[in-house]
């Protein structure tokens, strides 16, 4: 018998939140962002998943985007890094993507280019996060050098990535948004400017093209919810079983370093999986897991294969009985990436493209069941 744990993807979900981010976003195009094998869900299943909706797919490198081709995605590919060095550019033509152009050896790399087709062009400005981009002050010299090229440049936009679009102040996304809008319109230059939680909460910087990313997987970017986040649901379901259960008196410690002990006695469940499977150590006691749809805690240290839950509460909870570490329970009960994140101190995106590849992942609903190529 196989080991119980697996990553059931949801593609109807996914397919539920590009929509949203769609009707979020009447006047906007939205690029579906598919870096980190789809944050862990997937590179070419979810792509496929998505085609007939998402005019335009984004992922952070070339080797990712030869993937996507490779399992016979068509649809423009935007490199959001841009290329690593100027031979790449050849293969960027060949496959037909987009690229980001963040700094000046990109910019002279590609207008250096021999003859072949114009490349569309996303022109990045550093508006204040202060990773890749260009100096505001610097952007409009670069902009009339890709313009006045056509053989080597077209179909230009402008770029650029929020810092505090999930905060609740907002004085520094102001300060941004203002900053591009005035850039924006002196060039009279189309924009990509919403990341996922602009898209749900920022529609004062919804361009020609949004950039939804960990919300098409059903996380909620926000620091503070609202009833757009609310609407999205779960894609990956991480789902183990019960392999084992121990009865304790009180006192007992459980798991390394015993640093769970219990309060009564108890009865302590063994779940297959660990941190070898990507769950995270750092998760406390008390994080939140379902089994048999019902919340109950983490009781000790994350192992390497397995770990350990209270199952005190839940008498009818056995060998066999299904866990939910997060995602939807068979019973429709939904345990947030979000809130489990929280306990491990950390966000859900390191949880989701945490999932390592011993972790099989199982897809569900359209468009069928797709293979997972890895």
């Amino acid at each position: 018998m196989a080991r119980p744990l697996r990553a059931d993807i949801d593609l109807d979900a996914l397919r539920h939140n590009y929509r949203l981010a769609m009707e979020l976003a009447p006047d906007s195009r939205a690029v579906a962002v598919l870096k980190a094998d789809a944050y862990g869900h997937g590179l070419v299943p979810c792509a496929r998943a998505l085609e007939g909706l998402a005019p335009a797919y984004a992922v952070a490198c070339l080797e990712e985007a030869e993937r996507l081709r490779e399992g016979g995605i068509s649809a423009p590919i935007v490199l959001l890094e841009g290329i690593f060095e100027a031979a790449e550019l050849e293969r960027v033509e060949a496959l037909g993507l987009w690229m980001a152009i963040h700094s000046d050896w990109q910019l002279d790399a590609l207008l250096a280019r021999g003859p072949g087709r114009p490349i569309p062009v996303w022109l990045k400005v550093d508006s204040g996060m202060h990773r890749l981009g260009f100096p505001p002050e610097r952007v409009e010299a670069a902009w009339r050098r890709l313009a006045e090229a056509p053989a080597h440049a077209c179909d230009l936009h402008l770029m650029s990535h929020f810092a505090t679009a999930d905060a609740e102040d907002t004085a520094y996304f102001r300060r941004q948004s203002a900053l591009l809008s005035e850039l924006a319109e002196r060039l009279g230059a189309p924009t990509c400017l919403a990341n996922s939680p602009a898209t749900l909460a920022r529609p004062e910087s919804h361009g020609a093209w949004n950039r939804p990313g960990v919300m098409l997987y059903g996380s909620d970017p926000l620091e503070r919810d609202n009833a757009a986040s609310r609407r999205l649901a779960p894609v990956m379901t991480l789902r183990s079983e019960i392999i084992a259960v121990r009865e304790l008196p009180a006192g007992e410690p459980v798991g390394y370093g015993g640093r769970w002990v219990t309060p009564r006695p108890s009865r302590i469940g063994v779940v297959a999986c660990g941190y070898g499977d990507g769950y995270d150590r750092h998760a406390v006691d008390g994080t939140p897991v379902l089994v048999e749809g019902h919340r109950t805690a983490l009781a000790g240290k994350v192992s390497m294969d397995m770990l350990t839950v209270d199952l005190t509460d839940l008498p009818q909870a056995g060998i066999g009985s299904e866990v939910v570490l997060w995602g939807r329970a068979s019973n429709g009960e939904v345990l947030s990436v979000d809130e489990v994140a929280r306990h491990c101190d950390t966000i859900s995106y390191t949880l989701l493209t945490g999932v390592l590849p011993r972790v099989p992942r199982r897809y569900h609903g359209a468009p069928g069941n797709a293979p997972d190529p890895r």
